[in-house]
């Protein structure tokens, strides 16, 4: 109780003071209304942002793990992969123009370049209608009613997978896994840190996916809330 008081008190205080810099798990990112909008700010604030997939991937990925990140966001997961991996193991994609200078501004806070192609990886290449939310926190390949759609450049998964040779796959795609990960060789990668949404594709098709996984010699390792790491 009383840390749940600290962690309140400790939050309306930054709220307050409104820094534009957040430092967490060791990670500096930037907290500026300029580069952010409000709900993540709120998030990094709260310091609970990606929580659940940063415990995931510090538990997961060894400095030989050679990293495909599907959805970067703000960067945060992508630096934290960094720190483990080498920020020259990394691959990052993010289709959504405006997070491209917030995810470069991150990884120069924290002393690196990120090695990031903007654009949506998809099933096929080429271009793809694209749905962006206002408040950039859940873009994706689906329309779920909270922004426009624009059209994006694409890469092939499965293209990328076979050229690239990651070792684990890092996924945050709002949906999309369900069919991203029927759409490449899964022989190669060992570990897959990801967060499901079956509030938006519903229950059976994450469980399909489950055991798709488990078919390819895939178990899940842990579950934090609705992020898993599967391992063979």
């Amino acid at each position: 109780m009383l840390g749940h008081f600290g962690r309140r008190l400790a939050y309306k205080i930054r709220r307050k003071l409104a820094p534009k810099t957040i430092k967490l798990h060791g990670i500096t990112l930037t907290a500026d209304l300029q580069d952010v909008p409000k709900g993540i700010r709120k998030q990094l604030y709260q310091k609970n942002y990606e929580h659940q997939e940063f415990l995931l991937v510090r538990e997961a990925l060894m400095p030989a793990d050679r990293v495909l990140e599907v959805g970067a966001g703000i960067g945060f997961i992508g630096i934290a992969c960094a720190r483990i991996c080498g920020q020259d193991n990394i691959l990052s994609y993010e289709p959504n123009p405006a997070m491209k200078p917030v995810i470069e501004k991150n990884y120069a806070l924290n002393g690196m370049r990120p090695n990031l192609r903007n654009k949506v990886l998809a099933t096929k290449p080429g271009e793809v209608e694209f749905f962006f939310d206002e408040g950039v926190l859940s873009s994706s390949l689906i329309d779920r009613k909270h922004g426009g759609a624009t059209r994006v450049a694409a890469d092939a998964i499965s293209e990328v997978v076979e050229s690239y040779g990651p070792s684990a796959l890092v996924m945050d795609v709002e949906g999309a896994e369900v069919d991203l990960l029927r759409n490449c060789n899964l022989r190669k990668i060992n570990k897959i840190i990801i967060e499901m949404h079956p509030h938006v594709v519903g229950a059976d098709k994450i469980e399909d996916l489950c055991n798709y996984l488990s078919g390819n010699g895939f178990s899940i390792v842990r579950r934090i809330g609705k992020s898993y790491y599967f391992s063979k």
